[in-house]
């Protein structure tokens, strides 16, 4: 197949063409997005998804003079290609700074939907910071500008200009049951595509900060059970082994309320901070650990290439099922871990209330509540441990899970 890939028509709505026609030749396939010039020079900035796996991009503008664009380098997890045209007096965009854009502030969306070429649009900036949960998998690492601004298939790499003409951001996605616009449209701020951009004309690519943390939102009844005044902050429930946290001496358990002098609130918060961190870089982290708040240098790592899982070991005999846990002892198993003390998850009954949160393969090696610890070595002190609680207590599970550590809140039942 020549041209766009499947996928790319299921992203803009086109029905997918026959790739052999009666005649027996391949046909090409084409698609269509928008983009803009952010230079004389001939920069052009759009989305990875519009040029995704293409052979041939042609940008054409509004006096329809067309130009065959290089492709100078792409970021899959920002959804960034920037282009390059080989010409020159080109009348650029004014780039704007969207750490400014407030929620309200008036908008203004330009690009060629469903093959309507530079089409306008108006609306207002409904949030700011936007985590989204699209197909692409991006939603983690940009803090989306969110709008009403009539946005559809075909919008996709065009700018989001504020009411002074200066551009604040490039919209992305939608969010539409029907497949066309409903109101909720998604662009990533110009401040996060021009830090990518600047990597992509020296490199080629975009290097990504990355702590190496699993992690989520600290709940009130959590916030309680850790003695916080309020929940804030991201949880720390597991850290990659050698990852930047370990090796900086966070640990599972730690909730991190500011990364670099900026507030964290939400988990998506640290992930979009450390993201736009240049790896190697010495930041101050404060996490609250045991009842206080402690400062941690830590030294941004790389963002990995791909993640490596493992396969679960099979599950050892004699199971007990202490808050729905099917356990079994480590030292029963065909191969035990050396030097390795604590009690393997085999099963999590979908009625109990560490289903979702602990699975099978899971080490358990702690149980803690405030300034109450049990080490577990056995499924017997996992029994005794949950006596020593109430019903409705918060207890926090920590243990391991494929070689990396977990830390994980269960409220008793």
């Amino acid at each position: 197949m020549r041209g766009f890939p499947e996928e790319l028509f299921r992203e803009f709505g086109f029905p997918m063409p026959d790739m052999e026609d009666p005649r027996g030749q391949e046909r090409e396939a084409k698609s269509t997005g928008s983009g803009f010039v952010i230079s004389k020079d001939g920069y052009v900035i759009t989305n990875y998804h519009v040029v995704q796996d293409a052979d041939e991009v042609i940008v054409r503008f509004l006096d329809r003079r067309e130009f065959k664009a290089e492709i100078v380098g792409t970021d899959e997890l920002s959804d960034i290609a920037l282009l390059k045209i080989e010409s020159n007096g080109f009348a650029p965009v004014v780039v704007g700074d969207s750490d400014q854009v407030e929620q309200g502030d008036g908008v203004i969306a330009i690009g060629s939907p469903y093959n309507f070429d530079f089409s306008v649009t108006f609306g207002i900036i409904s949030a700011t910071g936007r985590g989204t949960t699209s197909g692409q998998g991006i939603g983690d690492y940009v803090p989306y500008l969110q709008t009403d601004a009539a946005v559809n298939r075909g919008n996709s790499g065009g700018p989001l200009f504020n009411l002074d003409g200066e551009v604040i951001g490039i919209n992305s996605q939608i969010y539409s049951r029907s497949g066309g616009n409903e109101g909720l449209a998604f662009a990533i701020p110009i401040n996060v595509a021009m830090e990518v951009v600047e990597q992509l004309k020296t490199d080629g690519k975009f290097s990504r900060g990355y702590l190496g943390v699993q992690g989520g939102e600290v709940s009130s009844d959590l916030a309680t059970a850790l003695g916080m005044e309020k929940p804030i902050g991201a949880l720390v429930r597991a850290v990659v082994k050698d990852g930047a946290a370990e090796l900086s001496g966070i640990k599972p358990g730690d909730v991190i309320v500011a990364m670099g002098g900026k507030e964290i609130v939400y988990f998506k918060d640290l992930q979009h901070t450390v993201g736009r961190t240049k790896p190697g870089t010495n930041v101050n982290a404060r996490v609250f650990r045991d009842g206080k708040y402690i400062s941690v240098n830590v030294k941004i790592g790389t963002f990995p290439n791909q993640e490596t899982t493992e396969t679960a070991p099979e599950a050892p005999k004699n199971p007990s099922l202490p808050l729905g846990l099917e356990l079994g002892s480590l030292q029963d198993e065909r191969e035990p871990l050396e030097d390795t003390e604590g009690v393997r998850v085999l099963r999590v009954l979908s009625s109990s209330p560490a289903f979702g949160l602990l699975f099978r393969g899971d080490i358990i090696t702690e149980v803690k509540s405030g300034n109450t610890s049990f080490n577990i070595a056995s499924i017997e002190d996992f029994k005794n441990a949950l006596d020593s609680f109430d019903t409705g207590d918060i207890i926090l599970i920590i243990g391991n899970r494929n070689g990396t550590n977990i830390f994980e809140p269960v409220e008793i039942e």
